[in-house]
């Protein structure tokens, strides 16, 4: 973090609203993006993004700079997106898994012909459990365990959803890329 950065987030501290409206300004566009990752709708992740920047500027004190401001902030971006799809009743119930494997998950195996786009386009048609696991392990980079912390399931449970998106996150990719070579 620049030194600026300190000194910006030490005003938001003090209340100076003049300070974080320039932390807003700096960190409104990267979040809006991840809001948009989570909320389908443009309105939801605006007001997703809002209500987050407004628990961080009211629960400032707690951030330590051990960790980035903006990866701070994400993190509370991403919980507000997911308490909206909570209300909405998306429920992250435990899936029953009698013989579960662990997969290698770095193993994703991407055609380097496929574009990012097209994967974030085959991404939005997964059902929003598995969506969701991927997005905050695939893009967002969280492990199993961070993953289970947010959104308070087994990690067993995470790992579930994550194979069963990526399975068909793959099929949906070699159906498109399949048929192109026609």
């Amino acid at each position: 973090m620049h030194k600026t950065d300190n000194t910006l987030i030490e005003l938001c501290k003090k209340g100076n609203q003049n300070a974080q409206m320039q932390v807003y300004d700096g960190y409104s566009q990267a979040m809006f993006t991840i809001a948009c990752r989570y909320l389908k709708h443009e309105e939801d992740a605006k007001d997703a993004m809002q209500d987050g920047f407004l628990k961080a500027f009211t629960n400032i004190e707690m951030y330590k700079p051990e960790a980035t401001f903006g990866a701070w902030l994400k993190r509370i971006i991403i919980n507000q997106c997911l308490d909206v799809l909570k209300k909405k009743q998306l429920e992250f119930v435990t899936v029953e898994v009698s013989e579960l494997r662990i997969i290698e998950d770095d193993n994703w195996n991407f055609n380097s012909s496929i574009s990012k786009n097209d994967i974030l386009i085959a991404i939005e048609q997964l059902n929003e459990k598995h969506k969701i696991v991927v997005i905050l392990y695939l893009i967002e980079g969280y492990d199993h365990q961070e993953i289970s912390e947010i959104l308070a399931l087994p990690i067993k449970t995470s790992r579930t959803h994550l194979r069963r998106g990526k399975q068909k996150l793959q099929d949906l990719l070699k159906r498109k890329y399949n048929e192109a070579r026609y």
